[in-house]
């Protein structure tokens, strides 16, 4: 649709300009730096940062319905920079001129409900989020088409050149970062580090296929973090890492879809999320938080979290009941398959504090909770997800866990209705199905195949078959037919088909 066809009261707001005053601020010392260079920790002390808008109150004078109206018919217009993420411009980057968007079709992911069955394991009503179908298969392209989208920025503001982008990865952050900056062509290249041996083959093959500059490295992601992190500290590269606050600023989008998807009724509704490097139930909690404050939605959403006992520190810090008594403890993980989960020490954990914090008093009561789930149920939940019609990676797995393990402990009740994050598209984890299906795993990773949940392909090939088809030798006449009636015959007889 064209503007001119939408009621004239949404006219003049329905094509966003560049508005707001966005500054870095400390999570430590409170100091504020300007946007006009690349920071991801503060000069001054060293903490994390948070993008601010200085005039965030201007978008509290426009009354939330009325956002709401102009996010619903945005999403009828043509205009690619707005078919994304920056459908909701004014909350993720206002400063940003259109033509600085970099759109690759990331974002609106589908909301699939869970079918009767999977209603009743759950003991609820919930719905998967896949994520996994963005550009490069995983919602780390909503933060890459962010942090991108303000590279091009600073770009064209002359601020930068020559760019160099690099990030660590478990796989689907090299992957989104490889692809965004390959679609800048000259104007950023990038290089990517990843864990040996530790990323399987598909997430592998997206950073080689995108042209970054891949090296693997010793040790885990932890291990990778560190060499980034003194690469940005000493020399002049882009960290495409959640340090990146411009990747949490483009990942809150997905609480905004959320609240668009259930028409922004948040009443008696649960968003679940993994946590792996703490980046996105940072973005979940701050993206509800800012639609909370002007008026968009009226109820803030219960948020659960869940961590692999296998890579737990954000849960075992929530262990603690009295705040005063916390103390953040790096872990040392163990295998997991939710790889991208595999984190010991997450780089957004001061953000999850200080954002936590602020949701539950923003709520009036505890809305937030950390479970903790085994490499068994993690398997077992995606396996089973994906038999009842989804497509569900192995964090998509670990959500539901973590929700059956959260109705179990009375945090969540029948009548609510979850949604749950399936950050990564089921073929890049197809090799961990693989591992379950042969009975393969390897010891230290926990898991034992439920014969239930076990499926293999069966070779049809009757003893009393002499002449079978080849490449390049194709069966005619009498043999072709036999060939055809005894391996239908032998399949009818495995199904118990009946015959017509």
């Amino acid at each position: 649709m064209k503007p001119s066809d939408f009621p004239e009261h949404i006219r003049p707001h329905v094509i966003p300009e560049p508005s707001g005053e966005l500054i870095y601020r400390c999570l430590g010392c409170g100091e504020e730096f300007g946007i006009q260079k690349l920071l991801y920790t503060c000069p001054s002390c060293g903490q994390v940062l948070l993008l601010q808008d200085l005039t965030f109150d201007r978008l509290k004078k426009t009354p939330g319905p009325i956002w709401r109206q102009i996010f619903d018919y945005r999403k009828m217009l043509n205009i690619p920079a707005l078919k994304g993420i920056y459908l909701f411009h004014e909350f993720i980057g206002p400063v940003m001129p259109l033509e600085s968007v970099v759109y690759l079709g990331e974002g609106h992911t589908p909301v699939v409900a869970a079918n009767a069955r999977m209603q009743e394991m759950a003991g609820m009503r919930f719905y998967f989020k896949n994520d996994g179908q963005n550009p490069s298969a995983s919602f780390k392209d909503r933060g890459m088409a962010s942090a991108l989208s303000y590279i091009q920025y600073l770009i064209g503001q002359g601020h930068i050149s020559d760019v160099l982008a690099v990030c660590a990865s478990t796989g689907d952050t090299s992957a989104a970062a490889a692809l965004y900056a390959s679609y800048l062509d000259k104007k950023v290249k990038s290089a990517v580090l990843l864990p040996h041996r530790k990323v399987t083959p598909q997430q592998l093959a997206q950073p080689l296929g995108s042209g970054a500059a891949v090296f693997e490295i010793p040790g885990v992601f932890d291990d990778c973090m560190k060499i980034v992190e003194a690469l940005s500290e000493n020399y002049h590269v882009a960290l495409l890492n959640s340090k990146n606050a411009w990747r949490i600023l483009g990942q809150e989008s997905y609480s905004y879809e959320i609240a668009q998807a259930f028409e922004y009724d948040m009443r008696d509704k649960v968003v679940v999320v993994p946590i792996g490097n703490a980046g996105n139930i940072t973005a979940v909690i701050s993206g509800f938080l800012k639609f909370f404050e002007t008026g968009i939605i009226d109820t803030l959403p219960k948020i659960i979290g869940v961590q692999s006992s296998h890579a737990n520190p954000v849960y075992k810090y929530y262990l603690e009941p009295d705040p005063a008594r916390r103390r953040f403890e790096a872990v040392t993980v163990r295998p997991s398959v939710a790889q991208a989960a595999m984190i010991g020490n997450p780089v957004s954990m001061p953000r999850v504090i200080h954002l936590v914090d602020a949701y539950n008093k923003k709520a009036g009561r505890q809305n937030v909770f950390v479970m903790e789930v085994t490499e068994q149920d993690i398997m077992d939940c995606q396996l089973t997800a994906n038999r009842n019609g989804h497509v569900a990676c192995t964090h998509g797995g670990e959500c539901l866990a973590g929700l059956i393990q959260a109705r179990k402990k009375g945090l969540v009740e029948a009548h609510e209705t979850a949604i749950l994050d399936s950050t990564a598209h089921a073929l890049k984890f197809s090799g961990f199905q693989d591992l379950y299906f042969e009975n393969d795993f390897p010891d230290e990773y926990e898991v034992t195949p439920n014969p239930r949940l076990v499926n293999t392909p069966q070779l049809i090939c009757p003893s009393d078959i002499e002449h079978v088809p080849e490449p390049g030798k194709p069966l005619t006449g009498d043999n072709l037919s036999y060939f055809i009636h005894r391996i239908s015959e032998e399949i009818a007889n495995l199904l118990e088909l009946k015959r017509v």
